[in-house]
């Protein structure tokens, strides 16, 4: 592709949608570098090319026109994507949770990045379906760091994104009650409400909002407007959105509409320090 900032939105967009084509893909901070234009340009890019129905947004870029409802990316690949928002929104989410709560960690990355943070919060009693999460505070335990929280792993079937869903999570899940739930999602709209490209997972999701005495939303601003195969809940039942100063302020305000509380996690770029 070639690397030309001065081409006009036409060229740029049918280079854009060439490459959508022949990769099968594309990411947003791909296109940033080899364009060389805004983040906010090839995101207006896509949407124009998403309205004229040629191609569908995705978390973090664009696939062919008809495959992103079902479009699943691993784990490795989605913790290349905005990683630094999703730290961002780790540290905020983190500062929700007291001593001797019960949380539970929907599966992503998102959620993986927060469960670093938790690790040393005390008597935290924690319920995933994420085998990553799992993982972040088994290797805590054996290092003998962090408090030493108690772990329930739901069991399940394995997704490409490494959660554990069907009836053996549903059921698991359903048995529990927890104070806070935090929810990584793969799109979230105003209309749409909470989707995933995996049917099974949106079941499992249902079954954890359904268990929540209070569901928080872990995602960055490139979820927003994305749209998956099945929509396990309304924004309305999310309490909070934690997300990144990157979300448009007609975003936030249209959430805000729907969400009790929509918060813009401060960058840690920009964050003043002590």
């Amino acid at each position: 592709m070639a690397d030309n900032g001065n081409l006009l939105a036409e060229q740029r967009r049918a280079l854009i949608l060439d490459e959508v084509r022949r990769r099968g893909g594309v990411r947003v901070n791909e296109l940033t570098r080899r364009l060389n234009v805004s983040d906010m340009t090839i995101r207006r890019d896509l949407d124009a090319l998403a309205r004229a129905g040629v191609l569908e947004k995705v978390h973090g870029g664009a696939v062919p026109a008809g495959s992103a409802r079902t479009h699943e990316p691993g784990f490795e690949a989605k913790s290349a994507l905005e990683p630094s928002a999703k730290e961002d929104i780790a540290r905020a989410a983190a500062a929700l949770v007291a001593p001797g709560s019960a949380v539970a960690l929907s599966g992503g990355t998102t959620t993986f990045a927060l469960a670093g943070l938790l690790t040393g919060i005390e008597r935290l009693t924690v319920v995933t379906n994420s085998v990553p999460v799992s993982d972040v505070f088994e290797q805590a335990r054996r290092r003998g760091e962090g408090a030493d929280a108690t772990v329930v792993l739901t069991g399940g079937v394995r997704t490409p994104s490494d959660s554990l869903v069907g009836p053996v999570a549903d059921r698991a899940i359903r048995s529990l009650r927890f104070d806070l739930l935090f929810l990584g999602v793969h799109g979230l709209s105003a209309e749409a409400g909470l989707s995933t490209p995996n049917i099974a997972e949106a079941e499992t999701n249902r079954r954890f909002i359904d268990s929540a005495g209070r569901v928080v939303l872990v995602a960055d601003h490139t979820k927003w407007g994305v749209l998956g195969l099945s929509t396990f809940a309304e924004l309305a039942e999310a309490d909070t959105w934690v997300t990144d100063e990157g979300l448009p302020a007609d975003a936030a305000a249209a959430a805000g509409e729907h969400v009790r509380e929509v918060v813009l996690a401060p960058s840690a770029r920009t964050r003043p320090t002590a």
